[in-house]
């Protein structure tokens, strides 16, 4: 990577790191529309859980890494919310610049290539190449 490249990557890595820990905390508390669509049918309380009714949302179950440490938008353990879902966000942007940084590091080209494109050439390369009329006559008569 050049030079100039670094303070793009990094700036944009700031920016992601700002979004996740702070501004994540603003979003919306309600329902997506996949949420939604699945509580159609149902009544609901202020706290979004079914209280009547029959929707699909009832046959919903628990994720299987419910119990991890970075489940359901915060991190396990942490009391204070909005610093469980900033710090779940930085943690998350820190482990997706990792692992795709690590990716792009073992996929990147190692220098120039150590031979001809298209293969091997039948004649020399170089300046002595392409000779002119008197140099092809000279070397074919053995001096030059």
């Amino acid at each position: 990577m050049s030079k100039r490249s670094w303070p793009f990557v990094l700036g944009g890595l700031l920016v992601a790191l700002l979004l996740a820990g702070v501004v994540s905390n603003y979003a919306s508390a309600h329902p997506d529309g996949l949420d939604s669509s699945l509580l159609k049918g149902c009544t609901v309380n202020a706290d979004h859980e079914i209280t009547g009714g029959s929707c699909p949302a009832q046959q919903a179950k628990d994720h299987e890494l419910t119990d991890s440490p970075l489940a359901d938008y915060g991190v396990r353990g942490v009391g204070n919310g909005f610093l469980s879902t900033g710090l779940s966000g930085v943690l998350g942007v820190l482990l997706t610049f990792a692992l795709g940084g690590g990716l792009f590091w073992l996929a990147r080209r190692r220098g120039p290539s150590t031979g001809p494109a298209n293969g091997p050439t039948d004649g020399p390369t170089g300046p002595d190449s392409d000779p002119t009329a008197d140099e092809r006559a000279a070397r074919a008569a053995g001096t030059r």
